[in-house]
C-alpha cells in the first residue's frame, strides 16, 4: 500500500492541468480527493464553485480546452443550461463545477467523506518549480532633456518682417457712485 505522500507526489499531470485551468478562470472553494479507493469510476475528484451560469459556460469551455491540448479524452459531460452543475468526465479525473446554492445542496464532499483529501496547494504547485521572488526591473537610466534649437530667421523673411507695434492701454474712466 503506498503511502499518502507517495500519491500526492504521484498525482497525474491532467488533475494538476485541470485544478491550475480551474483556479486561473477563478473557480471558488475547490477540493480535491482520491477516491481511487472508494470509487469504480474514477481515481480524482475535483469539485469547485462557479459564481455564477456565465462563470460556469466559461469553465466548461476552459476545462474542454484543456483537457484537448492534453490529448486526454472527455468521456462524459454535463451541462444543462439552467442547471447550475457542470460534471466532466475524463476518465482519471471527474471534475464537478456548482453554483453555491447547488454545492450547499448536494454536499458532494460529505457523499465523498471515506475519501483522502489533497491539499490543493500541492495540486497546483508546478513541478520542479521553486518559489523565487521576482526580479526588480532595472531602473531607468536619466536621460539629458534636449533644449529646442533655435531658429534662425531665412534671409527672405528676416528684411521683410515689420515690426508690430501696439497701441498704448489707455485706463477706462472711473464710474460714477450713485450719490447719497
Amino acid at each position: 500500500m503506498k503511502s499518502k505522500s507517495s500519491k500526492i507526489a504521484a498525482l497525474p499531470s491532467l488533475l494538476k492541468l485541470v485544478c491550475r485551468a480551474l483556479d486561473d478562470k477563478k473557480a471558488d472553494n475547490m477540493q480535491v480527493f482520491d477516491v481511487g479507493e472508494v470509487s469504480s469510476i474514477t481515481d480524482y475528484l475535483v469539485v469547485a464553485t462557479c459564481t455564477s451560469e456565465p462563470h460556469l459556460r466559461a469553465l466548461r469551455v476552459e476545462l474542454e480546452k484543456v483537457i484537448d491540448a492534453s490529448g486526454a479524452r472527455i468521456i462524459g459531460m454535463d451541462a444543462t443550461p439552467g442547471s447550475g452543475w457542470l460534471v466532466v468526465d475524463a476518465f482519471d479525473v471527474m471534475v464537478h463545477v456548482l453554483t453555491e446554492q447547488n454545492r450547499k445542496f448536494y454536499a458532494l464532499e460529505k457523499l465523498w467523506g471515506d475519501a483522502e483529501a489533497i491539499p490543493l496547494a500541492r495540486v497546483l504547485e508546478l513541478p520542479g518549480a521553486k518559489k523565487t521572488p521576482a526580479k526588480k526591473a532595472p531602473a531607468k537610466k536619466a536621460v539629458a532633456k534636449k533644449t529646442p534649437a533655435k531658429k534662425s530667421a531665412t534671409a527672405k523673411g528676416a528684411g521683410t518682417a515689420k515690426a508690430k507695434v501696439s497701441a498704448a492701454k489707455k485706463t477706462a474712466p472711473k464710474r460714477k457712485v450713485a450719490g447719497k
